[in-house]
């Protein structure tokens, strides 16, 4: 009798094999092809060395991920590092802030400003076209010379290059009699600012944050050839708070390359009762205008008699009472001086005011205060102010980079405007002080240890 016995075994496709035997004496015999049973020793041998490949692979792998820990906290130091140095340039470089100064940019926008003074000359021709016709010439010729020299100032020729296209700005937009009676100063709203004309650390260096510097404001229009017009730097020290020292440069040059100096004392140290409180300080005409130290009271220093005179301004807001603030405040930032065509000021703000701005125009010989207009505008909500052909202008913080001047508080109307959106780019958080000069029309920034300064757009 016949059984049928099923062996399962492996073979080499995989499938069963069936195998038949043969019941005697109690017990089943049948033959079985043993060969189909035989062991993959190949393939073993194959998969063994894959196995010990992909070991030997890990292993280098494993090393490779231990050394690259054990390298990388000093990798990431250097790359933060390398970063924190490099973040300020990297930003100017992004923004445009040296991209706009090379030769082909340049020649663009001299390009622009000939065809738009030669269509001006042509529709109202005047002494002021020409003059500004005679002057595109003369730095056309320069940047000529630039394109076959290898030593070259950008920054000088950019500077030309803002104040000019002012200058055409001016004739195409004002009467040609209002100039003639009233210079460039129209009191009308800025339209722009420009980026920096001028980047430069403050020669005492970054770590001196909190200060105030800019250009000698003279009581004329115009500067004049020999007039000993110069730049100055006052720095803040203990607490970024008080000063005695301002520093002045009697050239564009030197003051670029910190050479050629003279420290002022305003008085014996910065403990004194004459010595500067925050950064609020100008320099208008022969005399430096400051805050008296941990007082309310004024202090003017003429810088030809050495001598210092005080005016006391009632409720006005003192040590930190109202500074300017915005997100974070800067602090002993109550009373700010500034400058413009139409004189001196002083902005500042008092209890009876409700901490608004209070703007007073002060006679700079006599130092008193001879008109005071209050606004609707809370210090506490501005990052600084300035003033412009009797226009008060204020700013608030956008980001790091930027700030915006987003008000204007006109002392001929008494009406104010908060829709202003002019941008105004900086390099670092904390804006000290930011002051405008009528002499070449330009805003002057302390950023953080950065000096910073800007052509007014009319």
């Amino acid at each position: 009798m016949l059984l049928l016995l099923l062996l399962l075994t492996s073979t080499s496709n995989g499938d069963a094999q069936r195998i038949p035997g043969l019941k005697k004496d109690d017990s089943c015999s049948c033959q079985v092809n043993s060969s189909v049973w035989a062991f993959p020793a190949r393939k073993f041998e194959g998969v063994l060395q894959l196995v010990q490949d992909c070991g030997d692979n890990l292993q280098s792998l494993q090393l490779q991920v231990k050394l690259s820990n054990e390298r990388l906290p000093e990798i990431q130091a250097t790359i933060k590092n390398v970063t924190a140095r490099l973040e300020p340039y990297q930003y100017l470089n992004d923004q445009g802030l040296y991209t706009a100064l090379h030769l082909r940019q340049l020649a663009k926008e001299l390009r622009e400003l000939e065809e738009d003074i030669s269509s001006i000359h042509q529709d109202k021709p005047s002494d002021q076209t020409q003059k500004l016709t005679q002057e595109i010439g003369k730095v056309r010729k320069e940047v000529d010379k630039m394109h076959l020299s290898n030593t070259f100032n950008m920054k000088t020729v950019k500077e030309k290059l803002h104040s000019l296209k002012n200058g055409v700005e001016s004739c195409r937009t004002i009467p040609e009699e209002f100039i003639s009676k009233q210079g460039v100063c129209s009191q009308r709203i800025m339209s722009n600012i420009s980026t920096p004309v001028i980047t430069k650390i403050s020669p005492y260096g970054k770590s001196y944050t909190s200060g105030s510097w800019g250009r000698q404001a003279k009581q004329v229009m115009e500067d004049q050839e020999g007039s000993g017009v110069f730049y100055w730097v006052q720095p803040l020290v203990n607490s970024h708070r008080l000063g005695n020292i301002v520093r002045r440069y009697r050239s564009y040059d030197d003051f670029m390359a910190s050479k050629n100096h003279e420290d002022v004392s305003v008085a014996p140290s910065y403990s004194h009762a004459n010595a500067i409180q925050g950064s609020g300080t100008v320099v208008y005409g022969e005399a430096v205008f400051y805050n008296c130290y941990y007082s309310p009271e004024l202090c003017r220093y003429d810088l030809q008699t050495k001598v210092t005179t005080r005016l006391k301004i009632p409720d006005i807001g003192t040590n930190n009472e109202f500074p300017y603030c915005y997100y974070n405040c800067k602090d002993w930032t109550d009373t700010d001086f500034a400058a413009d065509e139409t004189g001196l000021w002083v902005i500042y703000s008092t209890q009876g005011n409700h901490g608004n701005l209070v703007l007073s125009r002060l006679d700079s010989e006599a130092f008193n205060v001879t008109h005071t207009w209050t606004t609707r505008l809370f210090k506490k909500s501005v990052t600084n102010a300035f003033m412009v052909c009797g226009i008060l202008y204020a700013t608030r913080y956008i980001d790091r980079f930027h700030e915006e001047v987003f008000y204007a508080f006109d002392t001929a109307t008494g009406k104010d405007d908060n829709t202003l959106a002019l941008p105004l780019e900086k390099i670092e958080n904390g804006v000290a002080s930011l002051s405008y000069n009528p002499i070449d029309r330009q805003l002057y920034m302390y950023n953080d240890g950065y000096l910073l300064s800007y052509q007014a757009i009319f």
